[in-house]
């Protein structure tokens, strides 16, 4: 660990922390005690939101508290949930349609192209494009720009038409998966063979399998390059 010592602020409180710590490693330092908004603690699941302010600037920066290094004069503040807008539908239901974005989230039609979602993206994502792609239907291209969103909700935070981002790069990707996207032959074949029974012996002998050798098995698996 870092002999560096920087001033960081959490909740107002000036505290003293080596200078090579994430935000989140280093409000465990100080003694908080993460009980929610930790995750899985690798910048995937978005929920570690966070906002700070360094002493002496005016703009307000928006990351992961996980995967951001702490500098000194940082003043943080954690946004541990934001309150999306997510609709309930049954996937069977929609179609991959023109009307089905509109009729689920026309609030994207209210987009001025301020570009302030993509510029608080902590995955930087170009997330104006991405509604752009959702407001003339074309999924197949949304679902590919939004495909790292981790919905932190950041960018929604900052959005002055109140567009729940996340959402509707989530709706894009599940229609392109199940409208758009090719069936994939092994797949198929593999959920016969499983419906079917044939791994039902292999699975059985799994299940007896001591920690030591389910180990063993794992480390010595065939990969694919």
């Amino acid at each position: 660990m870092s002999t560096n010592i920087v001033t960081v602020h959490f909740d107002g409180k000036a505290y003293n922390v080596p200078a090579d710590l994430t935000i989140m490693t280093a409000m465990e330092y100080a003694g908080f005690r993460l009980v929610r908004g930790c995750g899985c603690r690798h910048g995937f699941c978005g929920a570690c939101g966070t906002a700070y302010r360094i002493k002496g600037e005016s703009r307000v920066h928006f990351a992961l508290a996980c995967q951001t290094q702490v500098q000194a004069d940082m003043y943080v503040a954690t946004l541990p949930f934001f309150p999306l807008n997510r609709k309930d539908y049954r996937l069977e239901e929609l179609t991959s349609e023109h009307n089905t974005m509109r009729s689920l989230f026309p609030e994207i039609f209210g987009c001025i192209a301020c570009n302030s979602c993509t510029k608080s993206c902590t995955r930087g994502l170009f997330v104006m494009q991405y509604i752009a792609y959702a407001k003339r239907n074309d999924l197949a291209a949304g679902a590919h720009a939004s495909f790292d969103c981790v919905a932190c909700g950041i960018c929604s935070a900052r959005c002055p038409a109140d567009i729940s981002h996340a959402p509707v790069g989530l709706l894009m990707r599940r229609l392109t998966g199940k409208y758009l996207t090719p069936p994939a032959a092994h797949n198929q074949q593999r959920t016969a063979e499983i419906e079917s029974g044939d791994h039902e012996a292999e699975l059985n002998n799994l299940m007896n399998l001591s920690r030591g050798e389910i180990t063993a098995l794992y480390n010595t698996r065939e990969m694919e390059v």
